[in-house]
């Protein structure tokens, strides 16, 4: 029996208005509804989406590929945006930005995710080491500006390096699908030949297709790749000549990504590249005029205010809010302020002295601040 079907057409039916009502709420308090459905299925939810992992695989010795199979709560998404995934780990629950990188018009309904499992990647490494089919995980609604336009420009550029091959994976996916007729040229830059993600199905791909061309870059030479080195305005003139007439899609680490949009940039094409990057700017904190307190309500705890992030003062007082990026961008960590006021360690800008939501991550107390934590 498919458990996920089931709870796909379980929570299409008429229960699901039962379910969402005031009154299920009321009844299942201080728990809530999902907590017993889950009882029964754990990929059940009213409002959440969550999904199993049905399938694990090692396209690289240090990627991890997860075959999610959503509940019907997924409503799906635009090639090239990212989700939210949520996995708990030793109790705690922790939250990256992954983009899905199978085309948008998989018959199956699963969703693909890769992931690099960097030295230093906490989560990473547990989608590598910990997950096992039939473990549910939790998902956002997918979100991100990064996408194909509804119309599909002719000519399509695919700029891709290390993990951030994902998003482009699924445009051209999505486009051979959709038997997309104009030329499209994939260029991918990556350490070594063995570190090439899709590398079998990319070949096959161009192998297939007259209209796709791949150039893979390596930066360690007598790899084999169509290029050698890295990223360069000489580089791109001779690999793709009419790089200026393409629509062109970026994603990478951020030293290429800067030094790609530097020649878009100068050529006067900033309009026809488009990128997604996880990346934010850099913290401003000046723990040297920390005053007042912070007061977490919910949890009865005080604590000198240190000058440090919200979330470093809270990790500090023994508490374990959810966070996830620690930069700003994927909001797992956002909770209500009740009182005081707030800056954000992004651009220096100051909050409102009552209640709101904000990102822990980011905020930095000025003076004495309550939060419902």
């Amino acid at each position: 029996m498919n458990t996920a079907n089931n709870s796909n057409s379980f929570l299409k039916s008429g229960l699901r208005r039962v379910l969402s009502s005031r009154l299920a709420e009321t009844l299942t308090t201080p728990h809530g509804v999902d907590r017993y459905l889950e009882l029964f299925n754990p990929t059940w939810s009213v409002h959440e989406v969550r999904a199993e992992v049905v399938a694990v695989k090692h396209g690289t010795a240090d990627s991890v590929t997860l075959t999610l199979r959503p509940n019907g709560n997924w409503q799906g998404f635009r090639a090239g945006q990212f989700l939210r995934l949520t996995v708990e780990i030793n109790g705690v629950r922790r939250m990256r930005c992954y983009s899905p990188a199978n085309s948008v018009h998989a018959a199956d309904g699963l969703i693909e995710l890769t992931a690099k499992a960097h030295a230093t990647g906490f989560v990473s490494k547990h989608l590598k080491q910990g997950l096992q089919p039939g473990t549910v995980v939790t998902l956002s609604q997918a979100d991100g500006v990064f996408a194909l336009p509804d119309q599909r420009p002719d000519r399509v550029l695919l700029i891709s390096g290390g993990s951030g091959i994902t998003p482009v994976m699924s445009m051209l996916r999505t486009l051979l699908d959709e038997k997309h007729q104009g030329r499209i040229t994939f260029l991918h830059y990556c350490n070594t030949a063995l570190d090439m993600i899709y590398a079998s199905e990319l070949a096959l791909i161009a192998a297939q297709h007259a209209n796709v061309e791949l150039i893979r870059c390596y930066a360690q030479p007598e790899q084999g790749g169509e290029l050698q080195g890295f990223f360069s305005r000489e580089q791109l003139r001779a690999a793709v000549p009419d790089y200026a007439e393409a629509t062109a899609f970026l994603c990478g680490p951020p030293a290429m990504m800067a030094a790609v949009e530097k020649v878009w940039a100068e050529d006067g094409l900033g309009d026809r590249l488009h990128l997604e990057r996880f990346t934010a700017a850099p913290l401003v904190i000046d723990g040297g005029s920390a005053e007042g307190e912070v007061r977490f309500a919910r949890s009865e705890r005080l604590a000198v205010n240190s000058g440090a992030t919200l979330l470093d003062q809270a990790e500090a007082a023994g508490l374990r809010p959810e966070s996830g990026c620690r930069m700003g961008i994927c909001k797992a960590c956002t909770c209500r302020k009740t009182h005081g006021v707030v800056r954000d360690a992004r651009t220096g800008e100051l909050s409102e002295a009552g209640e709101q939501d904000i990102q822990i991550c980011v905020s930095v107390p000025v003076g004495t601040v309550t939060l419902d934590i």
